[in-house]
């Protein structure tokens, strides 16, 4: 089969930056369970780092953090075109984009804290999982010449066109630049909830 990537045109992107509110409570309320017990914290005192390396080893397991989702919609046109006819179909795809810090790969060097302040350095942000919604992903047109047999292969070729042009679309949006910066909101809350006064989040 001959697919003809000139003959693919993709609409307008319609991306929409979700903020996952209740996803970042979940996890802050998961990340303030999982550190809290490794700071001493004796009443009306400030917070006292127990062990640099523990507190990292416990945010390593908290694996990846995923702090921002894209839903985009992509319209893909698929053409196989032969001398003695072609075939032709119209996907009309919904797709999911996620972003966030793997936080497994934090050092131990990458979390300097004294007294009530703490500097962290993340890892940079980075694209987990791009996938379409199925039950929102449909072929609205499909057509076949008269001397030619149905590909059926050519819808699973436009659902992969689909994802890879929406997995570039996400990332000419910004989206690794908006999981950075919610991630950095996100664990910046944690710490000051911590009892720290003085929080810097940086990347390297």
């Amino acid at each position: 089969m001959a697919s003809n990537p000139e003959g693919s045109r993709s609409f307008p992107l319609l991306a929409t930056a979700v903020a996952l509110g209740v996803l970042a409570l979940v996890l802050l309320g998961a990340l303030v369970g999982v550190v809290g017990f490794v700071w001493l914290r004796p009443a009306g005192s400030r917070p006292v780092l127990a062990n640099t390396p523990t507190v990292v080893r416990e945010v390593q397991g908290l694996n990846q953090l995923v702090s921002v989702k894209y839903v985009l919609e992509k319209i893909v046109i698929l053409e196989d075109v032969k001398w003695y006819g072609g075939n032709r179909l119209l996907l009309v795809a919904h797709g999911v984009a996620k972003a966030g810090v793997d936080l497994s790969k934090l050092l131990p060097k990458d979390i300097d804290a004294a007294g009530d302040v703490i500097r962290v350095r993340l890892p940079k942000a980075q694209l987990f999982d791009v996938y379409l919604d199925d039950r929102r992903t449909q072929v609205v047109e499909r057509s076949t010449g008269l001397l030619r047999e149905f590909d059926k292969d050519l819808e699973q070729d436009a659902r992969r066109m689909a994802v890879d042009q929406i997995r570039v679309a996400a990332r000419e949006s910004g989206i690794l630049r908006d999981a950075e910066e919610r991630a950095r909101l996100q664990l910046a809350e944690l710490f000051r909830r911590l009892g720290f006064k003085s929080v810097a989040i940086e990347f390297r």
